[in-house]
């Protein structure tokens, strides 16, 4: 880790063991830590998680006894995590999971957790959701409600749905509610670009677009094809491994067990979507070389190269040189639902598609193929 993360990590294992002795009557203490794509967050989570899992374990450290979860709101990562903990001593299955089962039943037992840690927290929900069996209106304010001490990374870009998306003053008002702290993590760790590409790619989710740049290093390539961009990526992970194609979701795509396609070329390329597995990662498993990814089966992992389709919601207006996004294309519907509260409706639906796009984007270590 870079000595900015371990600097982080120390300063909330710090705060974890001064504020472990607070008494149920009191009001948990929020650690907010923001950082975009790629700056590391869930690297420094797992890695405090394992070290106060280990101190639980410790009968001279303040935390000896304590009861930690770390909850994360995305099946894939779920897995990821489950299959660390395996390799781990100190880590186990039971301690990780989504944020509703958690909740719901410590609800039901009458428990409280000590520290609770919460990766991909901008996936928590923001209002109530009958499809996912969660009835509260904040899953943050329920998770406060059940620890002592809440571990929270976030990043407001990458928003994926409207029942996810956060007043400023709502987030406000949580911290208001807590003893609190922020911290921002700020250097780019996963993509080994320069300073240009990294600004180029910023541009996109403001709706910019700027001349490509060059960089030796990191392989930036635009096609006009999908079957030579989907070879093209074949090939690097031939070379070097890990490489995916990824998709914005504006193809239908239904979790019926059915086989779905990008279709592009005019009709004469075609790629199945992503067919989830219950027990590996998507891109875990080398036949998905064959396939697209979603938003779904790919935030928060790594790629060496990622080759990401544009859809039909994302279009380009040369007079004015910027995207035009078409949000009636978008066949994410589950992202759509849940517009009470939300005062514009239109530009929040933009919002989403720009982020989910913008997550896409950073997902390659040494190229990016579009």
């Amino acid at each position: 880790m870079s000595v900015g993360q371990l600097e982080l990590k120390e300063k909330v294992i710090e705060i974890c063991e001064q504020n472990i002795s607070r008494s149920e009557e009191d009001k948990s203490f929020l650690f907010l830590i923001q950082g975009e794509a790629g700056t590391g967050k869930s690297v420094v989570l797992s890695s405090i998680f394992n070290t106060i899992q280990e101190l639980s374990t410790d009968i001279s450290s303040p935390l000896c006894g304590s009861e930690h979860y770390l909850v994360v709101n995305h099946d894939e990562m779920l897995k990821t995590y489950k299959s660390i903990a395996s390799k781990l001593k100190f880590l186990k299955a039971k301690n990780f999971d989504r944020p509703t089962p958690l909740i719901n039943r410590l609800k039901k037992s009458g428990e409280k957790a000590d520290i609770i840690l919460v990766d991909e927290g901008h996936l928590l929900l923001t209002r109530p959701d009958t499809y996912n069996n969660f009835s509260d209106n904040n899953q943050l304010e329920e998770l406060m409600k059940l620890a002592k001490i809440v571990v929270v990374v976030y990043d407001e870009s990458q928003v994926l749905k409207l029942k996810s998306f956060w007043k400023e003053a709502t987030l406000e008002t949580l911290m208001q509610q807590s003893d609190y702290e922020k911290y921002e993590l700020k250097n780019q760790f996963r993509m080994r670009a320069n300073e240009e590409v990294i600004e180029w790619i910023d541009h996109f989710k403001n709706k910019k677009i700027s001349p490509i740049p060059n960089d030796k290093e990191y392989e930036l390539k635009i096609f006009d094809s999908l079957q030579t961009m989907h070879e093209a990526i074949i090939e690097k992970n031939n070379d070097y491994g890990l490489s995916r194609v990824v998709s914005t979701f504006d193809y239908l795509h239904k979790k019926d067990g059915g086989i779905y396609y990008i279709t592009e070329d005019n009709g004469n390329y075609k790629i199945p979507w992503n067919i989830t597995d219950g027990k590996y990662t998507w891109a875990e498993k080398d036949s998905t070389i064959k396939e697209a990814g979603s938003i779904y089966t790919i935030q928060g992992f790594d790629l060496n190269y990622v080759g990401v389709i544009l859809g039909p919601s994302i279009t380009y207006d040369k007079q004015s040189e910027c995207l035009v996004i078409k949000t009636e294309n978008y066949k994410d519907v589950g992202a759509f639902a849940g517009i009470e509260g939300i005062e514009n409706v239109k530009q929040a639906k933009e919002k989403i598609i720009l982020n989910s796009m913008n997550v896409l984007m950073e997902r390659g270590i040494e190229g990016l193929y579009i």
